[in-house]
């Protein structure tokens, strides 16, 4: 299997280690999404957004097919798709993007095995079925919104995926947990040194990457 274990500034990580995340970006998820780029990163795949190039010359969503497309997993939380705010809206930008990846996988199913794979994250409480009912049936995983579950129920997704660069190592959610804080203060430490802005994300997963756990 071909894999780049970090990305190189311009250099896109090949397909068949990527897993394109669908998720919030913003100060309330930070943590979430810091635990997901280490349990991504220490199964041996390679984390990819939308924003990842920077690029404003493309249209958002051009960029979300552009990383999706390019990466053979997937990554959704819905967590966010619930009333919010004054006007009790709930934002649908996942939900879309999970459907972008299903439209993705049945084009890419009976080919050359490839076919693109995803997993759907919901809330311990979150009555996903009234709005989004077509997930019946694809049991999507569960998460309390902590760290502590949202990391064991991607490794285990991952792990299992077929030639999974992590499988045959001893990587545990335990281990990968234990690596937070030094993951935590890490980031913040970069964003100090990108003059407190948003670091761009090949950095961020570089950092990340300097910090996994012993495999």
């Amino acid at each position: 299997m071909e894999t780049t274990d970090i990305y190189a500034w311009g250099e896109i990580p090949a397909a068949d280690v990527s897993v394109f995340l669908n998720c919030p970006f913003d100060s309330e998820y930070e943590p979430l999404l810091n635990a997901i780029l280490l349990a991504v990163l220490s199964c041996g795949f390679v984390p990819r957004i939308a924003t990842e190039t920077g690029s404003t010359a493309v249209s958002r969503i051009d960029r979300i097919c552009a990383a999706l497309h390019g990466s053979r997993f997937s990554i959704h939380d819905l967590s966010r798709c619930r009333g919010e705010g004054d006007h009790n809206l709930a934002r649908f930008n996942m939900p879309l993007e999970l459907g972008i990846a299903m439209g993705r996988r049945y084009a890419t199913q009976g080919g050359d095995g490839q076919a693109h794979d995803w997993l759907v994250l919901v809330p311990d409480d979150h009555a996903y079925a009234p709005f989004i009912s077509n997930l019946a049936g694809f049991d999507p995983g569960t998460h309390e919104e902590t760290a502590e579950t949202i990391v064991p129920a991607i490794m285990a997704w991952l792990l299992t995926r077929k030639d999974s660069p992590g499988v045959r190592s001893d990587i545990t959610p335990e281990r990968v947990l234990a690596s937070l804080p030094r993951l935590y203060a890490a980031m913040e430490q970069l964003s100090v040194r990108w003059a407190n802005a948003s670091p761009p994300w090949p950095a961020r997963v570089a950092e990340a990457r300097s910090i996994l756990p012993t495999v």
